[in-house]
């Protein structure tokens, strides 16, 4: 398995904008088979900016890459230069290979 990661730089101020934005764009992701999970997470504050962190899990890797060149992916981000006043700096994508899962019995 895997998880795709892009951290967010979010301004402050725009939080409540970053925050609607994720909630209520439609991902595509419910209709992708290889997809498992989706996570927002808000993280710690800086000077300057929030941290918040996109978390999707999928079956592999390969899955992943695959779906970035789908209409389905261009669809769930298109618009989003339009957020741009929010970040500091542009989401930085950072992928992992999952080792080991521990979960509630």
């Amino acid at each position: 398995m895997s998880i795709a990661k892009n951290p967010s730089q979010v301004t402050y101020g725009g939080e409540g904008s970053f925050e609607q934005t994720c909630v209520s764009r439609d991902s595509y992701l419910a209709r992708v088979r290889e997809f498992l999970d989706f996570h927002i997470v808000r993280g710690p504050a800086a000077k300057d900016h929030l941290l918040y962190s996109l978390l999707t899990v999928w079956l592999s890797r390969r899955e992943f890459e695959d779906r970035t060149r789908t209409e389905a992916f261009r669809a769930a981000h298109r618009g989003a230069a339009n957020d741009k006043p929010l970040y500091l700096a542009p989401p930085r994508f950072e992928g992992f290979d999952i080792i080991q899962i521990v979960t509630q019995s």
